[in-house]
This record gives structure tokens, C-alpha cells and sequence, in this order.
């Protein structure tokens, strides 16, 4: 860490060392992936330069979110940050701990594009009653499946619910060459502890009723209780999905790759619309979207990333902000849109004819679109990392058949009290 720190420092350059002819250079720590949704930025970055003779925005890529964190936090240990950064909210209550960002109430508040932001995503943006980040581009969980398989195992409707789930998973688990052996699987479900994992499991422990929070009594409002009913019936579900055959599993942390679906061993897989590009070659469209079906209420997990003010000098943080309304505006929005597959979070965005075309031709975007109400965003607190780990271990432990959803969750529930202290 020390060495990592020190590089950092090294590489990094004060705001005024970089800063010349009037001209105020920013530095943008981003780890957009898969290359095509990057270039589209790298794209939009470009225009907002060109646009913007007095600012340079330098964009570079630091790696996946498991690979950018360290990097993170030496460079704010080191005082060598980036000026913006682009991450998960769920990072927000550990930023804010260690003082590395601006709150942007105030900037906020005076913008005219403000009222045309999608209030669902207010959630990501909010702790300790301020705003720390603004939404970047969204999207949801959903179930992609391939209706040619759907067809040939005869089933004529989708699953609405958590029963007709298990039914419809366990018709398409089939053997279709004779040879004894099924060679198709109703779903592929992630393997593995990380974010990733439990991203696209809790959509089915909210809509099993579960809240990852408790109120314990008026003077310690904030418990984490991963250990609830709800978590204990969606793990449920996902462990019987494996024993019945019906369900095969990811290489491990391996679970948004797409090659089992593509090839047609599983019929269905959780993912969300940033895949789109990925599908466009699948032989006649064989794809669609169905909503997550419900345990007791309708749910998903908003994904998507937001963009951090770090702090730096007055100066630095204007042009920040004129970038971050860049983002946030129409235009930007609606070519991110286009060009990725994430739903854009400027609703004036929806609405452009551009877009409509768009989803009118990309039919399954709707699904997302209509999902959204029911989104849901992971804590921002700073805790979630320990939360989010202990879960990681518990649903992995759960679908390699090493223990049963209430021990594994019991466990992971006692791991997360001696980590915070509850």
C-alpha cells in the first residue's frame, strides 16, 4: 500500500502545476467497461472539451471497481485525487468519512437541470441529509431469456411470481440431443463473494419482503439485519434453483459473462441493459426481458454509477461542476443512452424522439424502463462494504451446498455485528 501510494503521489500533480494558459485541467478517474460503452465516453468527453475551450477533462481509466478502491483511497491518503470520480454510490458514506469530497447541496439547488433528474435516483445521492454525488447513468436488474427455448419446451407464458419461477426454470432444464444428460439449464446463477453477486440477489430479497435495515430503538436508529426473512427466502430460492438441476452456476466471479446464454445452455440469466450491445449479433434477436417476478412485492437493484466532487481549489471545483451538468443534461444523456444501453437519467432524455425510436427498436428496454419505479438503491453508509461481503460469503456458501440459508446467513449476521460493532 505504501509503495501504491507513493506511485500515485509521484504521477499526480498539484491543480496549479496543471493548469496553464488559462486553461483549467481536470482529471476524471472512470472505470467504464465493456471498451465500446468507454469509447462512447471518451466520445462525450472529447465534445465537452471542445465546447469548453477553458476546461480540459482528462478521463483515464483505473480499472474495475474491486481494482479502482485502492487506488482511491491511496490517492486520498496521498492528496494526490483525482478532481471528479466516477464509482459506485455505495462508496459515498466512506468518502465522506474521510473528507475527500464536496457536498454539492448548494450547486445543486441553484441548477435549472435539477428538475428534470429522475427523483428515484435522489436516493444514491443523499447521506447525513446531503447531497455528495450526482447520478451518471442508470439502469436495473432484469432477467434476459431467449424465447426459442422458451417455445421448444412448449411454455407459452412468462413467470410471474416465485413459484411459476421455479416451474418455468425447471420445464426448461431439458436433454435435448438423447444422450441422458440435460444440456440445457433454465438459468445461470453468479458464483462467487462479490459485488456482483450480491447485486443481482437482492432484487429477490426485496421482493421476498427483506430490508437490509432495522430499527433497533430511538437513540441507535441504524441496524444492519442481513439475517431477515427476506434474505432467508430469496437464498432459499436460489439454493433450490441448484438442487433441482435447474440452475447452473458462473465460474467464479465470473457471473455477467454472457456465453452460456449466447450459446444456449441456459435459457435465462440476470443481468441488465447494458448488455444490449453484446446481444445485437444473437442469431434473429433471440432475446428478450422480463421484470424480476415477485416474492410478496415487485423489486429490482438500481445499478449505475454516480460522479464525485473531490475536493481541490475553488476553480477546480466550478469547472467540475460545469462538467457534472454536462453530464447531467439532455444531450449527453441521450447519446450515453444510445450508444451504451443504460437508461438515461434526464427524463427530458426519455422523452426525445431519438430515445423513443430507440426503445421502440430495442422493445426489451421498456422492461427496464417500467422496472424503474420498483428499483431500489444499495446503502450508501459507509458499513457496506462489510455488508455487502459477509452476504457475498453467505450466498456463495449456500449455492456450492455448504450450508443452509439460515445458517449461512446467521453466521455472515454475526461476522457483520463483530465487524461494526453492533
Amino acid at each position: 500500500m505504501v509503495a501504491l501510494i507513493l506511485l500515485i503521489i509521484t504521477a499526480g500533480c498539484t491543480p496549479t502545476q496543471l493548469d496553464t494558459n488559462g486553461v483549467t485541467h481536470l482529471t476524471l478517474w472512470q472505470g467504464i467497461n465493456p471498451p465500446p460503452n468507454r469509447a462512447v465516453f471518451e466520445k462525450l468527453v472529447t465534445k465537452f472539451n471542445q465546447q469548453h475551450p477553458s476546461i480540459e477533462v482528462e478521463s483515464i481509466y483505473v480499472g474495475q471497481a474491486d481494482r479502482q478502491l485502492p487506488k482511491i483511497l491511496a490517492a486520498v491518503v496521498g492528496d494526490a485525487k483525482p478532481d471528479l470520480l466516477w464509482y459506485g454510490p455505495m462508496l459515498t458514506g466512506q468518502l465522506v468519512d474521510l473528507d475527500a469530497i464536496e457536498p454539492l447541496d448548494k450547486l445543486w439547488n441553484r441548477s435549472p437541470i435539477s428538475k428534470d433528474i429522475d427523483p428515484a435516483l435522489l436516493g444514491s445521492m443523499q447521506y447525513e441529509n446531503h447531497l455528495w454525488s450526482v447520478p451518471f447513468g442508470t439502469n436495473n436488474v432484469g432477467i434476459f431469456y431467449r424465447p426459442s427455448l422458451f417455445k421448444a419446451a412448449g411454455i407459452e407464458h412468462l413467470p410471474t411470481n416465485w413459484t411459476e419461477f421455479k416451474a418455468t426454470a425447471k420445464q426448461l432444464t431439458r436433454d435435448t440431443n438423447g444422450d441422458g444428460k440435460n444440456d440445457t439449464h433454465g438459468i445461470l446463477l453468479p458464483l462467487g463473494q462479490g459485488e456482483w453477486t450480491v447485486f443481482t440477489w437482492l432484487p429477490f430479497m426485496w421482493s421476498g419482503g427483506g430490508e437490509l435495515r432495522s430499527e433497533v430503538n430511538s437513540a441507535q436508529p441504524l441496524h444492519w439485519q442481513i439475517d431477515n426473512p427476506g434474505a432467508i427466502n430469496a437464498l432459499q430460492l436460489w439454493s433450490d434453483l441448484v438442487r433441482d438441476g435447474s440452475a447452473i452456476l458462473s465460474s467464479p466471479e465470473r457471473g455477467y459473462e454472457l456465453d452460456n446464454f449466447l450459446s444456449g445452455k441456459v435459457a435465462m440469466q440476470l443481468t441488465g441493459p447494458w448488455t444490449f450491445g453484446q446481444l445485437a449479433g444473437i442469431h434473429q434477436n433471440d432475446y428478450d426481458v422480463m421484470p424480476i417476478p415477485m416474492g410478496t412485492r415487485s423489486a429490482t437493484s438500481i445499478g449505475g454509477e454516480n460522479l464525485f466532487m473531490m475536493r481541490s481549489t475553488p476553480a477546480h471545483q466550478q469547472a467540475a461542476w460545469e462538467f457534472m451538468e454536462y453530464v447531467l443534461s439532455e444531450d449527453f444523456q441521450t447519446e450515453w443512452a444510445l450508444g451504451t444501453g443504460y437508461l438515461p437519467i434526464n427524463l427530458n432524455s426519455r422523452d426525445r424522439s431519438a430515445y423513443r425510436d430507440y426503445v421502440t427498436k430495442t422493445p426489451a428496454t421498456q422492461v427496464f424502463l417500467d422496472q424503474a419505479k420498483y428499483g431500489r438503491s444499495r446503502p450508501v453508509e459507509p458499513g457496506y462494504s462489510e455488508i455487502s461481503e459477509d452476504l457475498g460469503r453467505a450466498i456463495e456458501s449456500v449455492l456450492l451446498n455448504k450450508s443452509s440459508p439460515e445458517a449461512a446467513l446467521k453466521t455472515a449476521q454475526e461476522r457483520l455485528n463483530l465487524s461494526l460493532n453492533q
